[in-house]
């Protein structure tokens, strides 16, 4: 039979524990950076988190409009080849080509219902046929442009007229918005 007779030095034992629990917080520190500076691919979070499925036509309503419009302006790049399909009006300004409108909603933006035109800036070549102000439904695929700077621009494969939806009015995006640019 053998004995051992251990003594526990107590502030040797108090700086141990001490030391196993700052380099834990050091590490859970360093990966927590990782992650927010730079360990997720923008590639991995926008095809994880995206707004718009990357692969068939996506249908836009008035519930996801201004989430998707602002997914799209954050990370163009991300959205480059989607397509998507929805009701507008046409709006124009001046500095407009004969091809060029904006697919527009209003956009509430106070609780006396002030309201800010929004939309997505459409290319193609019958868009002198639709008058400003008609409700238009189209299908078109979203590429870079350039427009006072970068910008999404809708390349139209479908037009035609549609009548005035029941929502016409959109509101800002909301907290199921997901800044895909902001997540790296």
């Amino acid at each position: 039979m053998f004995i051992y007779n251990v003594k526990v030095n107590g502030s040797k034992l108090f700086k141990l524990f001490f030391t196993a629990i700052i380099v834990l917080v050091i590490c859970i520190l360093c990966f927590v950076t990782f992650r927010v500076f730079g360990g997720a691919s923008k590639e991995a979070i926008s095809s994880d988190m995206s707004c718009i499925p990357q692969n068939s036509i996506s249908n836009i309503s008035s519930n996801n409009y201004t989430n998707i419009l602002k997914a799209v302006h954050d990370d163009i790049d991300s959205y480059v080849g989607v397509k998507i399909h929805f009701t507008g009006y046409v709006y124009r300004l001046a500095d407009f080509t004969d091809k060029q409108f904006v697919l527009a909603r209003d956009m509430i933006i106070s609780s006396d219902f002030q309201t800010v035109v929004v939309g997505f800036l459409c290319e193609c070549d019958t868009a002198k046929n639709f008058k400003d102000s008609s409700w238009i439904e189209i299908t078109g695929e979203i590429t870079k442009g350039d427009y006072h700077g970068d910008m999404p621009i809708l390349k139209i494969t479908d037009i035609h007229e549609a009548n005035k939806p029941n929502e016409e009015l959109v509101y800002p995006p909301d907290e199921s918005y997901i800044p895909t640019s902001g997540l790296v």
